[in-house]
């Protein structure tokens, strides 16, 4: 009886044990993070931004922050800690050590005649002859009688005052740390004890495996929905127009997934009135055209009207209901389109190279959905081959004040970016009509706006050139800076309800054969993370060229110092194709921008596969050539880019039958180069 009672004393220690292993350590961390946190501000400080009251620091929010699920559950456990803290306190004061004299009132070392007196003193007392209390005759029985049996027995105060216990010497005991009514098998506390084992060892790992198959089964990593990923696979094609996108983007399962209710049906038709400009209705049937719109799955009417509100900025048109709809919709959005990247730049060929095409068009939708400018707003307008959108993603800028007022003195964004600040604010204030607070928060924006340089260069790893067949590596800088020193930061969004971070898209490809050979996701946001891949891959890189330590560690040390300067490093690898000439394009794209995308030529030259391990080819001589948008020969370039790029949203059908015709030739060079590529193995042969 003894022993069980002390193991279910010690079951609140055991408690506070299993508890104290796992969250000591993890609050001590995430105390340690809090405290390093930089307290430097990453978002937009503009007017606009302010009202929108995404970034605004109340105390609601400020409270909200701090009581997110993770802290709240952290908070509770350390408070079950403090009360079994308390308990075990205030519970072993109520255990004490069996001392025979203290029970008996007499000093240590007493005699016997003193024992016996303070005994039948005590006896009178709490003897149940003498006192019919039960707690008294409980008391006598199991404290003043076995006190007096081990003072007065001498075998027992011996054994006593040698081993502390009456009884001698006590043999080692194991116990469970478990309650007493656990561990008492009689009557209904077996019932309980079955059914603790049963619930904490068999149904809780069950529900707990049920429920995460059940998600991941699906669900996949980044919390899309596999359902999602296999029709945004089959919807995807090499000749997808950007206006197009939107078709297979509104198709997603979770958007399928959103309630349709007949209270939505007017305010979807007043919707409908407002952005009928931007659904690609065919004018001259605009009945049968409407009809047909309206014919589609409800939930893909509702998720395109509200993705249209969404680019037209006519959030003041939607019910309270359709605010709910439009927010869900917004939130996803973000993590679809970049899966919805992922399929378009998958491996569709013998190759491995992916499309082009609608790789730039989700980008593109990305950046229309986070900016709020509508799709048509990037058809090439006079000399701008975007278009008025990169305009638009300015606070106080509207279409009125571009067409009329600024597209007379400046042609391009790029133009009105790269200006002289008081240059700028003067031609604003008096062509434009904007006050100097206005012009201010422009100020603000485009010093948010970032500027990319990129640094690219192809090379096999331990050989002088490249030839067909060679596995390639590339090895590539993307350099990112702004006006007001920043490196990571959260874009200027006042339409898009959450916060939304940068993310850049590396694509090397051929925009003649809308292939993409590469791609890569970069983000500029987390600094440790970036220092720590750069420095591994370096690592292996230097070590796999047979460099030694010293050239290893300074080679590491200047890239360890160009990303804490703002670059990121893209290293990939591709295989070489068969013999010739290739003039590739490395693009990288911003998803939340306008306007700060760039691209750089590449010429990579493949020699054919000989015999000797010699080989004499190197990479072209004009190398990588950096085209930034307002260098020399910039109308070239313009014209260039306008056909493999800013012109897709101008002129759909003609722009699709080129693309066909495009391919074909394409694929006719690559047969070419097949066939070559056969006969020269049938000669080596």
């Amino acid at each position: 009886m003894a022993a069980s009672e002390e193991n279910s004393a010690l079951f609140p220690i055991f408690i506070l044990t299993i508890m104290a292993i796992p969250i000591v350590p993890y609050t001590i961390t995430k105390l340690c993070r809090a405290a390093s946190k930089k307290s430097k501000s990453i978002h937009c400080h503009c007017s606009e931004c302010s009202r929108s009251g995404k970034y605004h620091k109340s105390i609601f929010k400020r409270i909200s922050n701090v009581s997110t699920c993770s802290n709240f559950t952290l908070l509770l456990l350390w408070v079950v800690m403090i009360v079994l803290v308390y308990y075990i306190k205030t519970m072993s004061r109520e255990i004490e050590i069996f001392d025979p004299f203290n029970i008996l009132g007499l000093e240590p070392g007493a005699a016997e005649s003193e024992i016996k007196k303070k005994y039948r003193r005590l006896s009178i007392q709490y003897h149940p002859d003498k006192n019919p209390d039960p707690e008294a005759h409980k008391y006598f029985v199991e404290y003043i009688a076995k006190a007096y049996q081990a003072l007065t027995d001498p075998i027992a105060r011996e054994n006593y005052e040698k081993y502390g216990h009456p009884d001698g010497r006590q043999g080692f005991q194991m116990g469970i740390a478990l309650p007493q009514f656990l561990l008492n098998i009689d009557g209904a506390s077996g019932g309980i004890l079955l059914l603790w084992i049963v619930g904490v060892c068999i149904l809780l790992p069950l529900v707990i495996a049920v429920v995460y198959l059940s998600r991941s089964s699906k669900y996949t990593g980044n919390y899309v929905m596999h359902q999602t990923l296999s029709t945004y696979y089959y919807l995807m094609k090499p000749s997808l127009a950007p206006s197009k996108v939107m078709d297979v983007f509104i198709k997603a399962a979770e958007y399928m997934e959103i309630p349709v209710r007949r209270t939505d049906d007017e305010p979807l038709q007043k919707l409908f009135m407002l952005v009928r400009s931007e659904l690609n209705l065919d004018l001259k049937n605009i009945k049968q055209e409407q009809a047909k719109f309206w014919k589609q799955h409800p939930a893909l009417v509702k998720t395109e009207l509200l993705v249209q509100a969404q680019l037209t900025r006519e959030l003041a048109a939607l019910s309270p209901s359709l605010q709910s709809d439009f927010r869900r919709i917004l939130e996803t959005a973000p993590r679809l389109l970049e899966e919805l990247i992922k399929m378009a730049v998958i491996p569709r060929n013998a190759q491995g190279h992916g499309w082009l095409r609608p790789a730039i068009g989700v980008v593109e939708l990305s950046q229309c959905i986070v900016q709020a400018v509508p799709l048509s707003a990037r058809k090439s307008t006079g000399g701008s081959p975007e278009g008025i959108a990169p305009f638009l993603q300015l606070p106080h800028i509207s279409e009125t004040i571009i067409i009329k007022k600024v597209a007379r003195k400046v042609r391009t964004f790029q133009e009105l970016h790269d200006m002289d600040s008081l240059e700028r604010a003067d031609l604003l204030i008096q062509t434009g009509g904007l006050s100097s607070t206005e012009v201010q928060d422009i100020e603000t924006v485009l010093d948010m706006m970032p500027s990319l340089t990129l640094e690219v260069t192809c090379e096999t790893e331990g050989e002088e050139g490249i030839q067909e067949g060679d596995i390639v590596t590339l090895h590539a800088w993307i350099n990112v800076k702004r006006g007001n020193g920043l490196i990571g930061a959260l874009p200027h969004a006042p339409y898009y309800p959450f916060h939304k971070e940068e993310n850049y898209w590396f694509l090397l490809a051929d925009s003649v054969s809308n292939n993409v050979w590469f791609s890569q996701k970069v983000s500029f946001m987390d600094e440790a993370a970036a220092v720590t891949a750069a420095s591994k891959a370096i690592e292996e890189s230097m070590e796999g060229s047979g460099a030694n330590v010293k050239e290893t560690s300074k080679a590491v040390a200047e890239a360890v110092e160009k990303v804490k300067g703002g670059s990121r490093l893209v290293l990939g690898k591709f295989q070489a194709p068969s013999e010739g000439n290739y003039s590739l394009t490395c693009y990288c794209l911003c998803d939340s921008w306008l306007g700060c995308d760039r691209r750089t030529n590449l010429k990579l030259k493949v020699l054919k596969r000989t015999r000797a391990g010699t080989r004499a080819a190197v990479l072209a001589d004009e190398g990588p050539i950096m085209e930034d948008g307002v260098e020399e020969d910039e109308d070239n370039e313009d014209e260039e880019y306008d056909d493999d790029y800013e012109s897709e949203y101008s002129e759909d059908e003609e722009d699709d039958q080129n693309t066909k015709n495009k391919q074909q030739a394409a694929n006719g060079t690559v047969n070419k180069h097949g066939k070559a590529a056969e006969s020269s193995g049938s000669e080596e042969e």
